[in-house]
């Protein structure tokens, strides 16, 4: 069975509700996922997995300095296949600025997936594109192909 670690930071539960659904997708998928955020675990004890997914907003026209400075600190995960998720505001994805985070750590993206976040309901987590379970569909596809 293949193991899946997801870390994640999310404001306002956009970040968690993409989480949430890609974990339900996975391990429909027979994929065994365990879901963290940067706090509770430090860079050199994350779990042991086949796959690492990676998941933060873009706030101040970066990405969450919680989870930048997170994957920044990460060690031991070279060759690792990955996948990047981020959400945003702004007319800019960040997903480049991950990318770069984590092939400095020698680390293998082999999916991405960005999510324009709305302004009517952003700060009540409802505010996801009405195409989200359908990106995320796709996203985890090409995570599972690993």
């Amino acid at each position: 069975m293949m193991r899946c670690v997801i870390i994640y930071w999310s404001r306002y539960g956009h970040g968690e509700k993409l989480v949430d659904h890609l974990s339900k997708i996975l391990k429909e998928n027979n994929v065994k996922t365990k879901i963290f955020k940067p706090s509770e675990l430090e860079p050199d004890t994350i779990p042991r997995a086949d796959l690492y997914v990676f998941s933060t907003p873009t706030e101040a026209f970066r990405i969450k300095s919680d989870m930048r400075k997170f994957m920044k600190k990460i060690e031991g995960l070279e060759g690792k296949p990955y996948g990047i998720i981020n959400t945003h505001s702004v007319k800019r994805d960040w997903l480049n600025s991950m990318e770069k985070i984590l092939k400095k750590k020698k680390m293998k993206k082999i999916a991405e997936v960005d999510f324009k976040i709305g302004k009517v309901g952003a700060e009540d987590g409802e505010a996801l594109p009405i195409n989200w379970k359908g990106d995320l569909d796709r996203f985890s596809k090409k995570l599972i192909r690993t």
